[in-house]
């Protein structure tokens, strides 16, 4: 027998806003901004799912997250494919019997330019940011319609012509998801991951800021977020003076 519920805390142990009781996924997590923005929600109290394509490295985020204080857990699941998003989701649901949010990130990068971009790598790249944005949403409106959505997008630095219709497509879907009574939000860094947590700090800023649930009434918003530039190392700052 349980006895009556605590009341939550208006902030997280770190002094920061609170997201306790909060059950949020965030996909592609273990690598890019999954890791900063997994960390930020975990540390403001949600219980966090570490959704990706690799065991291992799902399991050691999620281990990490847990040895800092968080609640966490590995799904390995491709959400481009919509059957593997919907059986990631009746997991958590069996699990923690509630998804509150979702963190999607939607920027994978092309590795050429657009003159030499092959139709399978554009292929994958829709495929595996603007498909799988679509089919979360889907999934979402038809099963838990109170689950909000943030998607990250295409970095801003990435200015092939093959970025524009990825962001534009992503844009259009945000915007117009009232329609569909949908909380949808989308978040345009101003570049690709540097790895550094600090420096990344803006963003998940950001993405902490929208999962708040006294900011439900945000939605259909596009937002570019600026964020510092990586600092390049100096001669000095490597071993034998060579430079990076």
């Amino acid at each position: 027998m349980t006895g009556p519920a605590r009341p939550q805390s208006a902030t997280a142990p770190s002094g920061g806003p609170s997201l306790a009781g909060q059950v949020i996924a965030v996909t592609s997590a273990d690598q890019g901004y999954g890791r900063p923005i997994s960390a930020a929600l975990a540390r403001a109290g949600a219980s966090v799912v570490l959704i990706g394509g690799n065991t291992e490295t799902l399991a050691a985020a999620a281990s990490s997250l847990e040895v800092a204080g968080g609640t966490a857990i590995p799904i390995k699941a491709d959400v481009g494919v919509p059957l593997d998003w919907l059986s990631a989701q009746n997991r958590i649901l069996e699990i923690f019997g509630a998804l509150h949010g979702i963190v999607h990130l939607a920027d994978k990068r092309a590795s050429s330019d657009f003159t030499m971009l092959s139709e399978n790598e554009w292929m994958d790249l829709f495929n595996c940011n603007v498909k799988s944005s679509v089919g979360i949403a889907q999934i979402v409106r038809r099963r838990l319609p109170g689950t909000w959505l943030t998607i990250i997008g295409p970095h801003l630095d990435e200015q092939g012509l093959h970025a524009h219709p990825q962001r534009g497509a992503l844009r259009g879907l945000v915007e117009q998801a009232h329609l569909e009574d949908l909380r949808l939000n989308l978040v345009l860094p101003s570049r690709a991951s540097s790895g550094d947590e600090t420096l990344d700090q803006r963003l998940a800023e950001t993405v902490l800021t929208l999962a708040l649930p006294g900011m439900a009434h945000l939605r259909g918003n596009v937002m570019d977020v600026p964020l510092p530039p990586v600092p390049k190392l100096r001669i000095s700052d490597t071993p034998y003076g060579l430079s990076l």
